[in-house]
């Protein structure tokens, strides 16, 4: 047998040997270098084919050029067998059981002041009321002319208000709702107006956008104690205990007479000189409200003469800062999600 058959079958024999050793890739390619790269056993014997007699040279390089064809389809066949085999090892590490039962998820929580208005909106569901909404971007006879006022009248100041250059504007108050609500259903009607209202007002305390719930109950004979009643009944369920309230005479040019709401402090009790939501003076103004005006009873296509009714206003932000005790505004509106999904009891 000639010298170069026994240099083959050798390199034949070896690499046999060393494939059935093979458990990875990467052992897999340092074999394929090791026999077919540039410095491998079988290119070095292939380059030495040339030091051959002639009459061997031929044969010599058909048997090498056969082996190296064998050499790589072996690897591929390897290759394959060992990729096959990681795929269903890494399917069987990944594969879920449909069958079991859900590990479930995180659970959330309502926005604070999105609960309070869910809160609210519920009580007053239970006194009969029903819920009502209106566009954020109002027209200026919803927001100010139904409602008693005028272009030239003193109270559209106190509103500060987004205009756009056709006229419309962004609503300051939920009450351009009311009148819809009237135009639409008519009287006797029952509902509360919860949404977001804009004034350019923007400092630690207040916010340029903030949310707003308004009452209203348009109806025969309806007295003020029936209006009193109603916000006291509502504010106590909120708070979940009896509170100490008072009246205040105010203005406002859509009710008349008109009033505020103040209730005892509910950090505090009045009893807490430094206290920090009353700062000692034992009250929190909660409320506005009054008798609804003849004029925007008028404005909603009802007959003052025979209709009367009132209304009333809530600030959201600030009921919410108060009964889960939150001390600055921006904690509200900063988007700071571990804060706010720290648990509200409003889970979902």
């Amino acid at each position: 047998m000639a010298v170069t058959e026994l240099n083959i079958a050798d390199v034949r024999d070896a690499f046999l040997v060393s494939l059935n050793a093979i458990h990875s890739l990467q052992e897999l390619d340092d074999l394929r270098v090791k026999f077919t790269g540039k410095k491998g056993e079988l290119t070095l014997l292939l380059r030495s084919v040339g030091k051959l007699p002639p009459e061997q040279r031929k044969q010599a390089g058909q048997e090498m050029n056969s082996l190296r064809d064998e050499i790589d389809i072996r690897l591929a066949e390897a290759e394959k067998i060992i990729r096959d085999a990681e795929n269903e090892k890494l399917e069987i590490q990944e594969r879920i059981d449909v069958t079991l039962p859900p590990k479930g998820r995180l659970k959330g929580a309502f926005h604070p002041v999105l609960q309070t208005m869910h809160e609210i909106a519920d009580i007053m569901q239970g006194l009969g009321y029903s819920v009502a909404s209106g566009p954020e971007h109002e027209e200026d006879f919803y927001n100010f002319e139904c409602l008693n006022i005028p272009a030239w009248h003193p109270a559209r100041d106190m509103q500060d208000t987004f205009y756009f250059n056709d006229g419309t504007l962004l609503r300051t108050h939920t009450s351009p709702v009311q009148i819809r609500a009237m135009l639409q259903y008519g009287a006797p009607l029952r509902i509360v107006c919860p949404g977001k209202v804009f004034r350019r007002d923007n400092d630690t305390t207040h916010s340029p956008m903030f949310n707003q719930m308004e009452g209203l109950l348009i109806d025969k004979d309806v007295s003020f104690s029936v209006l009193k009643g109603t916000i006291t009944e509502m504010v106590n369920a909120f708070f979940g205990r009896s509170l100490k309230a008072r009246f205040r005479a105010s203005y406002f040019p859509f009710t008349e007479p008109s009033m505020e709401l103040d209730i005892e402090c509910v950090e505090c009790s009045g009893h807490d000189e430094d206290c920090r939501v009353c700062h000692g003076t034992g009250w929190l103004e909660v409320a506005g409200m009054g008798m609804v005006h003849p004029n925007v009873i008028r404005a909603g296509k009802i007959d003052p003469n025979i209709y009367n009714g009132f209304a009333f206003g809530l600030g959201l932000d600030r009921l919410a800062m108060l009964k889960y005790g939150i001390s600055d505004l921006r904690l509200l509106f900063d988007g700071n999600t571990a804060y706010l999904l720290s648990g509200w009891g409003g889970e979902f």
